[in-house]
């Protein structure tokens, strides 16, 4: 198996990318840490794993990072180790940016930007001490493109790359790894909890999202990357084409993404 007896910590764990991404790395033999802020659901997913009895339940609130230091020494204390961080915990956005409150862009940058950063820097320093160890970042197409409705959103991901691209530069010498993963449509509750402009839940439909891959292949995709130790990944489908669109063809990207139309209310 190829993660037997690594300790792999994965956050947003209670559902979607991060339960399959949990089940996965279960499945190659990993001891897992789960964290969300719901514990039931922790229990859940921790209970669906194989050898449920090697995983930690550490319910996790990225908004929190005065929390980080002790969850850190909570997980060195039980597994001794941390190999794998997964960052995977974040809040989607349904809001146009003229009706966003500042509030509630600060509130998606804590969660989707600072609250990964500050666990990150709280896990380092045991990484460094191991001299060994791997982060990885569930970022998203949006880190590379902007689209309507999703202008906090797209500036977290978009903040991610910069921030994980130079802290992969820092540590390459040290034998530390980072990778960047960027999902396109993945069948998750993510739009369905998505923050409006006052940060209510917008609860509504998500028809690309139904289109979308399933957690599952997301999750793959993932243990390749981290086998591999890659530096950044696309996973998706015909979506993903809007990165290299940017790169290659940013005016006619442009022109599309001026075409699109968005409603709070609307199918998305």
């Amino acid at each position: 198996m190829k993660f037997s007896e690594r300790i792999v910590w994965v956050t947003g764990a209670s559902s979607g990318i991060g339960e399959a991404t949990a089940q996965a790395f279960a499945r190659e033999g990993a001891h897992l840490v789960l964290s969300s802020r719901r514990p039931d659901e922790l229990a859940r997913v921790g209970q669906s794993c194989l050898h449920p009895e090697r995983h930690t339940i550490l319910p996790l609130d990225l908004t929190a990072s005065e929390t980080f230091a002790a969850a850190v020494g909570t997980v060195l204390a039980r597994h001794g180790r941390i190999d794998v961080l997964i960052n995977n915990g974040g809040s989607g956005q349904r809001a146009l940016a003229a009706d966003t409150t500042t509030e509630v862009e600060r509130a998606l940058m804590e969660v989707n930007y600072f609250g990964p950063v500050a666990l990150t820097k709280a896990v380092l320093p045991a990484m460094r001490a191991q001299r060994s160890g791997h982060i990885v970042v569930i970022s998203s197409v949006m880190g590379h493109l902007g689209t309507p409705g999703r202008s906090t959103y797209a500036a977290a991901k978009h903040a991610l790359h910069g921030y994980f691209d130079s802290l992969r530069a820092e540590l390459s010498p040290e034998g530390l790894k980072v990778t960047v993963v960027c999902p396109g449509y993945v069948k998750t509750a993510i739009a369905e909890n998505a923050l409006g402009p006052r940060g209510e839940k917008t609860r509504g439909p998500s028809t690309a999202l139904r289109s979308g891959i399933s957690p599952q292949r997301c999750a793959a995709a993932i243990l390749r990357a981290v086998d591999r130790a890659s530096d950044e990944i696309y996973v998706g489908r015909w979506e993903i084409c809007g990165i290299y669109l940017q790169r290659f063809l940013p005016w006619l990207l442009r022109r599309i993404v001026r075409k699109m139309k968005f409603s709070v209310h609307a199918p998305r």
